[in-house]
């Protein structure tokens, strides 16, 4: 199952796609118990199979859920509109780390992001006016689905809701400014998230999925999600050791090599450009970017 957020006649709300390829509204549907698709991750499993019948009701059939309005009426939104944290995890693919002559880490390099500092698709990423140097960083996010803390690394895959693309532009000047990361990471739409998040029964296994950004239809990353240095079941159990996760949660799982800092002459993002993060079964993210 694919969910989205978006805006439509400037509400905001969130559904699924429906079989002709339209929106379903489950947002207006579900108001007073379930307005966000973070309070669907986190509402007990009855409400749950509330919303899973009610998308499943005729399906198939004659007289099954039509869709509300077709796609061009909406605007997408983050998948997670309102996460209580985004956690982003740095030099987690090897050959990334050599690229920026960085040594391979004994444990994940971890630094957090705001909402406000990522897009959703088709929206703009901003191009601050303090900077020239915004790249581009894709890679795998991973949206947790349940409560927990001290998560044991053989049990964790059953905390992950589902997957999603990410974006995250990061301005390496301002990065520098600091060994946190913190400012290059978080102005404001320098990044995006999306389109949708893709249910991990979907994709059972993410090693399989294949990360591919282009720049102006040119590729300048593709990479095995399998070569990730820490995979998610790590990254779950580390994570969870000193903070606790909630439905919602955001994991952004590293980006590989290619990034445009490492190239000669660097590759920056400009004003104009557009830019894509496909990763196999789950979609496109595609963004253009604007001088803030």
């Amino acid at each position: 199952m694919k969910y989205i957020s978006f805006i439509h006649v400037n509400r905001s709300s969130w559904g699924t796609y429906g079989p002709d390829g339209g929106i379903i509204d489950l947002g207006a549907e579900f108001i007073k118990d379930i307005p966000t698709l973070r309070d669907f991750l986190s509402c007990d499993i009855s409400m749950q199979e509330k919303v899973k019948n009610y998308l499943n009701t005729g399906f198939g059939g004659g007289g099954g859920k039509t869709s509300d309005y077709p796609i061009k009426d909406i605007q997408l939104l983050p998948p997670i509109t309102n996460p209580k944290k985004i956690i982003c995890v740095g030099l987690n693919y090897q050959k990334h780390a050599s690229e920026t002559g960085n040594q391979i880490p004994d444990t994940p390099i971890l630094f957090p992001r705001w909402p406000e500092s990522h897009v959703g698709d088709g929206q703009a990423i901003l191009l601050p006016r303090e900077s020239s140097q915004l790249d581009y960083e894709g890679e795998l996010a991973v949206i947790i689905g349940r409560k927990g803390r001290r998560v044991k690394k053989e049990e964790a895959m059953q905390f992950v809701a589902g997957y999603s693309c990410y974006n995250e532009g990061s301005v390496r000047d301002w990065q520098r400014h600091s060994t946190t990361y913190l400012q290059g990471k978080n102005f404001f739409h320098s990044g995006a998230f999306g389109p949708c998040m893709v249910t991990s029964d979907e994709i059972l296994n993410p090693d399989s999925l294949v990360l591919e950004t282009r720049l102006n239809g040119s590729v300048v990353q593709h990479e095995s999600v399998a070569d990730l240095i820490f995979k998610i079941p790590d990254l779950i159990s580390y994570i969870s050791t000193f903070i606790e996760i909630y439905p919602g949660d955001i994991i952004v799982t590293g980006t590989p090599s290619g990034v445009g800092h490492a190239r000669q002459p660097p590759l920056w993002m400009k004003s104009g450009d557009t830019v894509e993060v496909e990763i196999t079964n789950i979609g496109i993210l595609k963004n253009t970017i604007e001088l803030d």
